[in-house]
């Protein structure tokens, strides 16, 4: 085989004219990365920035592990490309503490016992932030009983709906309901 044949399948001499620079204010920091253009999210977080607490589960947007907040909406960051999200605001489960403690829905996951194993924590608890957003804005859900109401009731069944999307394979999910009742100032 001849060196071209090789340039043609593997990392040429100008790789680095491959990559995009990318800015992003992560956790509050602004990050400026170097990044080939096909880099999810997800892989500049944990790869680049060596920020390991969202995790790689699926890897195809189905279990919500990977989730996180850009511009304060919840999103899976393993479907979506870092270069998208140029000069975005990124919030991950290591940003949402603060210098006088948890987030309240951190807590109230500890308190509850909202997590086994913990590896979908990161991601539940990220969701979770995002949807409490979501109904305080008053977007309704599918089981949203009364859609034009201004004040959207937070039911068990209104908090499952809403987080669907994330799935724990150690099936805590009664605790991380509870959890997020409890942050949310719900019944104890």
């Amino acid at each position: 085989m001849s060196d071209s044949v090789t340039e043609a399948v593997g990392p040429g001499r100008d790789e680095s004219a491959r990559l995009s620079a990318v800015m992003l204010r992560v956790n509050g920091r602004t990050r400026r990365l170097e990044l080939d253009p096909r880099t999810s999210l997800l892989d500049a977080l944990r790869e680049h920035l060596r920020l390991s607490g969202t995790k790689k589960g699926c890897d195809h947007g189905q279990c919500g592990a990977c989730t996180v907040l850009v511009n304060g909406r919840r999103i899976n960051s393993c479907l979506t490309l870092a270069v998208m999200h140029e000069g975005d605001e990124v919030v991950t489960i290591e940003g949402l503490e603060t210098p006088d403690g948890l987030h309240p829905l951190q807590a109230a996951f500890v308190e509850r016992d909202g997590f086994q194993c913990g590896y979908c924590t990161p991601g539940q608890i990220c969701s979770a932030v995002g949807m409490l957003d979501e109904v305080a804005a008053g977007w309704p859900s599918h089981v949203t009983a009364e859609v034009a109401s201004p004040r959207i009731t937070l039911t068990e069944e209104e908090i499952r709906e809403r987080m669907s999307g994330n799935i724990c394979r150690c099936a805590a999910y009664p605790n991380i309901v509870a959890a997020i009742r409890a942050a949310d100032g719900g019944p104890r």
